[in-house]
């Protein structure tokens, strides 16, 4: 009999471990290529190392980054890119948040 509780116990630990580890991970990689494999030019990215600028050229496994108002061109390989998009730093999201409230107040 404990031969059985054991065995259903340990099959439990391996689905538990499957719904809250393995699933969501593999999810969270899924929607990461399908957001790199979906890159146009004109984009704006963040890459992993907080580099921003905008896609001039996709190929198969890169992407050509252009960067500020001085046209600086990177070539970078497309699992370092991190977003599509701009990403803010959570303390300025926190002062952004705290001016709206603010300029409501005044209002």
């Amino acid at each position: 009999m404990e031969l059985g509780s054991s065995i259903i116990m340990i099959v439990a630990m391996i689905a538990i471990f499957y719904f809250m580890l393995i699933r969501p991970e593999n999810k969270r990689k899924k929607e990461a290529a399908e957001m790199r494999n979906s890159l146009a030019i004109g984009d704006e990215i963040t890459t992993i190392g907080g580099i921003v600028g905008t896609v001039c050229a996709v190929k198969t496994n890169s992407i050509v980054l252009e960067t500020g108002a001085d046209r600086v061109r990177i070539e970078l390989m497309k699992w370092a890119i991190s977003s599509k998009g701009i990403q803010v730093a959570e303390d300025e999201k926190a002062s952004e948040r705290e001016k709206n409230a603010e300029a409501k107040k005044k209002k």
